[in-house]
């Protein structure tokens, strides 16, 4: 891990292209939707020295194309779950390498990965490490505007609320299965039917998580989204309820912006069946952004307001704590124990980018219980705090501190520090130590 912290810095002596300089494509979370097919035309180059990496010609139509992340990170732990776990400092190590391969309307992607834990308490599960392993592997074929994708995938929907990368933790969250998109104009259909990777400690051990299924259409349009997600579980998550669940997620999304401001604004309704009780949960997520200037700084004011349906009665046979199934990893900020469920949160952040790509942001976090017959989890849906006696909704304050420098344009530094107060409700069901949470993080990309 120490010689990946050293890689990575010894790139930080790199030039960065000159700011007049055409830029690359963007490198994203999950490699395949990088379009470096533009490198086809030599006047589309711009010097980048990974571009005879990302595009070498094969053969008539055919090409072929390779890049790498190496990201290392250490996060510290002091009042661990407010005293329920054991104080830590965990270290992680992450390679991802890729190897894509298109020839015509035919295309094979290939992405293992590698991975390695320290220090986690009290050992180290499928998501902290999975040794060597398949996260991606899939054939695709394109004609018109239709695509079909066939494999082991990662996958975004949306913001991530429902379906994400949980590219945050160690080991990212990957499906087996299909995906079929239909691109119209501005519009693009997406049809899913999946089964979630569940990765285990091993080398080349991963596989289909038994008794778990996700099938759905997305409808992506210019300003909205409208979907359904259905998804199939062995054993409800659910506080109040026992046996198989099944679950359908109805979801519609407004985003866009005009002028300076951004919005994103997100609202859920389930239902189903959770053995032999009704499922009827619900969420309303916000956010709305505002970008300025104070002395030629640029500056971007955000406020997020998020609410998820908690259970309402124990034992009245309906289960109502909303499930965000597979969420991103940093649903909060940068860490943070809670996640989507039974809860409201406000969430109030300050971002500043004084240029060389740094920038800096110090946020807010808000919580509440949104039923205080039901308890706290984490963002896997794992139950934190039973709601016991306690009749308080404060679960706690948080606030947080960035700092992100992109160096260059492979390599990028991070330091978070948060601090947790617990609020009513954690005091009064258990432990109520005050959480302090410190990362560092190094990645190497392209």
């Amino acid at each position: 891990m120490r010689a990946a912290f050293a890689l990575s810095l010894a790139f930080c002596a790199a030039p960065a292209a000159a700011q007049n300089a055409p830029t690359p494509p963007e490198l994203t979370t999950l490699r395949y939707d990088e379009d470096w097919s533009v490198l086809a035309d030599p006047g589309a180059r711009t010097g980048y020295w990974a571009e005879p990496l990302k595009y070498q010609p094969i053969g008539d139509g055919a090409w072929i194309g390779t890049g790498l992340e190496i990201r290392a990170r250490v996060e510290h732990y002091d009042g661990n779950l407010w005293g329920d776990a054991p104080d830590q400092t965990d270290r992680y190590l992450r390679l991802l390498p890729y190897l894509d391969v298109h020839a015509g309307p035919l295309r094979a992607f290939v992405q293992p990965i590698v991975t390695r834990a320290g220090g986690v308490k009290p050992e180290a599960g499928g998501t902290d490490t999975t040794g060597a392993d398949l996260l991606q592997g899939f054939v695709e074929v394109s004609l018109g505007g239709a695509t079909l994708r066939a494999g082991r995938q990662m996958i975004i929907l949306g913001s991530e609320r429902l379906v994400g990368t949980r590219y945050g933790v160690n080991v990212p969250r990957a499906f087996d299965g299909a995906r079929l998109d239909v691109k119209q104009g501005d519009a693009t259909i997406t049809l899913l039917g999946l089964q979630p990777v569940a990765p285990d400690t091993g080398d080349w051990d991963d596989r289909r998580a038994r008794g778990e299924r996700l099938w759905g259409a997305y409808a992506a349009l210019p300003a909205i989204d409208v979907y359904y997600l259905g998804h199939h579980a062995r054993q409800s998550r659910a506080l109040d309820a026992t046996g198989t669940e099944t679950r359908h997620s109805v979801g519609a999304r407004w985003h866009g912006g005009r002028d300076a401001w951004r919005w994103n604004v997100e609202g859920v309704a389930q239902f189903g069946r959770a053995g032999p009780d009704r499922v009827r949960a619900w969420t309303i997520a916000s956010e709305v952004d505002y970008r300025f200037a104070f002395r030629r700084v640029p500056l971007e004011a955000q406020l997020r307001f998020d609410m998820a349906s908690g259970d309402g009665q124990r034992g009245d046979r309906r289960v109502g704590t909303f499930d965000a199934l597979y969420p991103k990893a940093k649903y909060f900020g940068e860490l943070t124990p809670l996640g989507p469920y039974n809860l409201i949160n406000l969430n109030p952040k300050l971002t500043v980018a004084p240029g060389n790509g740094l920038s800096a942001s110090i946020a807010a976090n808000l919580y509440w219980r949104q039923s205080r017959n039901d308890g706290v989890y984490g963002i896997p849906g794992n139950l934190l705090r039973a709601p016991g006696e306690s009749r308080a909704r404060h679960v706690g304050s948080q606030a947080e501190a960035v700092i992100d420098w992109q160096a260059t344009p492979a390599l990028d530094l991070m330091l978070s520090a948060s601090l947790f107060r617990p609020g009513a409700f954690l005091r009064e069901t258990g432990s109520g130590r005050t959480m302090t949470m410190l990362a560092l993080e190094t990645s190497f990309r392209f």
